[in-house]
């Protein structure tokens, strides 16, 4: 179901979609936490490269959706699987004598963000939760 407003598209999704959606986003923020701690546990190793994974948005937009044929009539597509998350090379703001570049500040800003963002998303969940949980209550 779409709706248009002021030539802005807003896509209606029902809350199973949601919870999938919120599902990904978690474990790509573990995937994010896990390269993060990766660089701060090498940040005094002699030329140890800062990475980082590809934005969520650019995930998303790689994720391809399985095709279902509910009807004998259907045409049938050959649906891709998504690919795994990438990791890149991160944007630092300085390098070290030892050709290191690993900012203990940029890291711990990077792990505030993924703190913040995987609160979000669990408010965001626990919200929808309680909505479902009402209606199936008055219901």
């Amino acid at each position: 179901m779409h709706l248009y407003h002021d030539s802005l598209e807003i896509i209606v999704t029902s809350p199973v979609y949601l919870f999938d959606l919120a599902s990904r986003q978690a474990q790509w923020l573990a995937a994010r936490q896990s390269t993060i701690s990766g660089n701060i546990a090498n940040a005094n190793t002699p030329g140890y490269r800062a990475r980082d994974i590809e934005p969520f948005g650019d995930v998303l937009d790689k994720t391809k959706l399985a095709v279902v044929a509910t009807n004998g009539g259907h045409i049938g597509l050959d649906a891709t699987r998504p690919e795994g998350t990438k990791i890149k090379k991160a944007d630092t703001w300085d390098t070290v004598y030892s050709k290191n570049s690993v900012s203990l500040e940029q890291e711990l800003i990077k792990a505030g963000e993924i703190d913040r963002q995987h609160l979000l998303n669990t408010s965001i969940v626990k919200a929808f939760h309680r909505m479902l949980m009402s209606s199936v209550r008055t219901a």
